[in-house]
């Protein structure tokens, strides 16, 4: 007859060879929304790779522009699932990392991260950013170039700034492709903060107005040198 310390070790170690494993078909989910998409879906698959089943409790993201449900709560040992994952693209560009985790019941596996990579092409690329200039500085002129990657051409129909202190203007370097836009401050003697609305006929709405800022501030101290 096993005693109970027997019996202990022996449920322990079938414990420890017992365990659930939820695991994605790849490390990361690649996301790779069009241009005009406002919100996009994908489909995920997945598996329980462990030997026990493991039951999903629920779910959170790393983002608000991320929501997503399973197509059941539990799984059973080796059996596959479908995931739907939901991202509102709004004004995202470029690569972007999102984190769902999915609570579990399983003590060894409570969060199971899911990880999705969203690739967001630039349709409007503005470098760069932001102008800037110290107090004091000199009233000379600084430029940013405004390039379209879209595939049909888009033109940049209107400029207006934010703040009057600003003289600009801009021209055309490559027809519906690319633009520079030139900056010049009335005055430096005070900080300032500013933007450039920047207005295109892109019959993508989330891509009709632009924003390009400007900036006037203290020049920051310099560090005294240590001997």
């Amino acid at each position: 007859m096993k005693t109970p310390a027997a019996l202990f070790c022996l449920f322990a170690a079938f414990s420890a060879l017992s365990h659930a494993e939820m695991a994605t078909e790849l490390p990361a989910i690649e996301v790779k929304p069009q241009p005009a998409d406002e919100v996009v879906k994908v489909s995920f698959k997945f598996r329980n790779k462990g030997t026990k089943p493991v039951k999903i409790l629920d779910l959170e993201s790393s983002c608000s522009c991320l929501s997503a449900e399973m197509d059941k709560a539990e799984y059973q040992p080796g059996e596959e699932g479908t995931g739907t994952a939901e991202f509102k693209v709004s004004t995202f560009v470029g690569r972007h990392e999102k984190i769902l985790t999915a609570l579990t019941d399983d003590p060894q596996q409570q969060e199971w991260e899911i990880t999705f990579i969203l690739d967001i092409p630039a349709v409007v690329d503005i470098e760069p950013k932001t102008l800037q200039w110290w107090i004091g500085d000199e009233l000379m002129e600084k430029t940013t170039t405004v390039k379209m990657n879209a595939d049909t051409p888009m033109k940049i129909t209107n400029i207006t700034a934010t703040r009057d202190n600003v003289d600009f203007s801009w021209k055309e370097i490559k027809p519906g492709q690319e633009y520079q836009v030139t900056v010049k401050p009335k005055t430096t003697k005070d900080v300032t903060l500013g933007a450039l609305k920047i207005e295109t006929d892109s019959k993508i709405p989330k891509y009709q107005r632009q924003l390009a800022f400007f900036s006037i501030y203290n020049k920051p101290a310099e560090t005294p040198k240590v001997p």
